[in-house]
């Protein structure tokens, strides 16, 4: 069988002549390659989602890849997808860049120039690394779902327009359905999840900042469960300790996250630094939460266009979410959509903050009523984003009684019986 090798490798002259030498390899099949770690882990979780053994065996890492650096790709590559082998290609052979590229989860490195005998030697030993860990899995490969959990990240077009009250609803629409789900507060200086939600906490995220390997138990110490069921990874209660989680460590932070997490939902708020710019790169779903007035759309195009002057995150793949929505303001969702150039989250949230300030005063804003508009739109919100859970469909038989929702449906086949 063939050794199916995906290299992703973001300088031109260093792809021609990889695949030219892959090429001579015996029993290699190069497959086309990637130029940026977002094609990368895109095409993985594809491959992935229709089975593991779809995954290639080898993936070659050039250490210009872009724009998440080499070492943290190979990182998240070995964190989400553990059956495939990962070689770093670098000009550095220092014993200190080695043992970084083994701590993140590398198998191999090869240095530039690259010769034949090296590169061969380090795919064949790799490729039978990747062959064994799935032998020895055998049908228990599914395990490996190599997809991972689904990160979406919240943002503000400015401060106050309801970021907050966002991400805990949709994590909270998402847990209730039965999704493991974590809540991830990055607005590090100002976070208010935990006054939202009435926690007294002694750890934050920052506790894992300076963790190079967050392990299952490091990541259960830090993080704090509420009564809902929600994990809650909280913003450190002295908004200066926020400098402590850099960038590197918010994608560390969330690649441990999406591991363990089916929805990791993460709060970046109005100001986004390091930490929050790393998390809308790589989230699979960036939110912008705006009101439809002047000041707050024109907050929202100046974020779309720094998230693409920065490289973070296009336009038309953000999603603009409209809240205190009504049919009587001047903007309406639609000219928004037209100004930002983003995508638009057919839901919008309708402006009742009454419904809203006894739950927001008391801390308990998970104890929103059900019935409420407001409630009902951030969860059809959650829904409209795939992040609730479809419940089954109940076969009805006659005689049987069905709550709720499903009563029209069997009035209407006992009037047609």
């Amino acid at each position: 069988m063939p050794t199916r090798i995906l290299p992703a490798v973001g300088d031109a002259d260093a792809v021609r002549s990889l695949i030219t030498l892959l090429s001579q390899l015996p029993d290699a099949e190069p497959l086309p390659p990637l130029g940026d770690s977002t094609q990368l882990v895109d095409t993985l979780a594809r491959l992935a989602a229709d089975s593991v053994d779809e995954l290639p065996e080898v993936v070659i890492v050039h250490e210009r890849i872009g724009p998440v650096p080499a070492l943290e790709l190979v990182r998240e590559v070995a964190l989400r997808f553990p059956a495939v082998g990962v070689i770093l290609v670098t000009t550095d052979a220092s014993p200190g860049l080695f043992s970084a590229a083994m701590d993140s989860g590398a198998r191999g490195l090869v240095t530039l120039p690259l010769g034949y005998e090296d590169l061969a030697h380090r795919v064949q030993a790799v490729a039978q690394w990747s062959v064994g860990v799935r032998r020895h899995l055998g049908h228990g490969g599914d395990v490996f779902t190599g997809a991972g959990g689904t990160v979406v990240t919240v943002c503000g077009a400015k401060g106050g327009v309801g970021t907050t009250l966002t991400a805990v609803q949709l994590a909270l629409a998402a847990q209730a359905s039965g999704r493991p789900t974590a809540l991830v507060d990055m607005d590090l200086q100002t976070g208010d999840v935990a006054s939202y939600l009435d926690v007294q906490f002694r750890r934050s995220v920052v506790d894992l900042a300076a963790i190079s390997d967050i392990s299952p138990r490091v990541l259960a110490d830090a993080v704090f469960r509420h009564d809902t069921g929600l994990a809650l990874l909280l913003a450190p209660g002295e908004g200066e300790r926020g400098e402590e989680v850099t960038d590197r460590a918010a994608r560390q932070i969330l690649s441990a996250l999406r591991s363990r997490y089916e929805v990791v939902v993460v709060d970046c708020g109005a100001q986004l630094g390091g930490a929050g710019a790393a998390a809308v790169e790589m989230a699979d779903t960036a939110l912008l939460v705006t009101t439809p007035d002047v000041v707050a759309v024109r907050g929202a195009k100046r974020a779309v266009r720094m998230w693409d002057r920065l490289q973070i995150r296009k336009a038309e793949e953000t999603t603009l979410v409209v809240n205190r929505h009504s049919r009587g303001t001047e903007i309406q969702p639609a000219l928004i959509q037209k100004i930002t150039g983003t995508a638009l989250a057919a839901t919008t949230v309708p402006a009742h903050f009454k419904e809203l300030q006894a739950a927001v005063d008391a801390g308990r804003i998970h104890a929103l009523d059900p019935k409420g508009t407001v409630r009902q739109a951030l969860w059809a919100l959650a829904g409209e984003l795939g992040l609730v859970k479809a419940p089954e469909t109940a076969v009805v038989r006659r005689g049987t009684r069905v709550r709720g929702g499903d009563r029209g449906a069997v009035g209407f086949r006992r009037r047609r019986e």
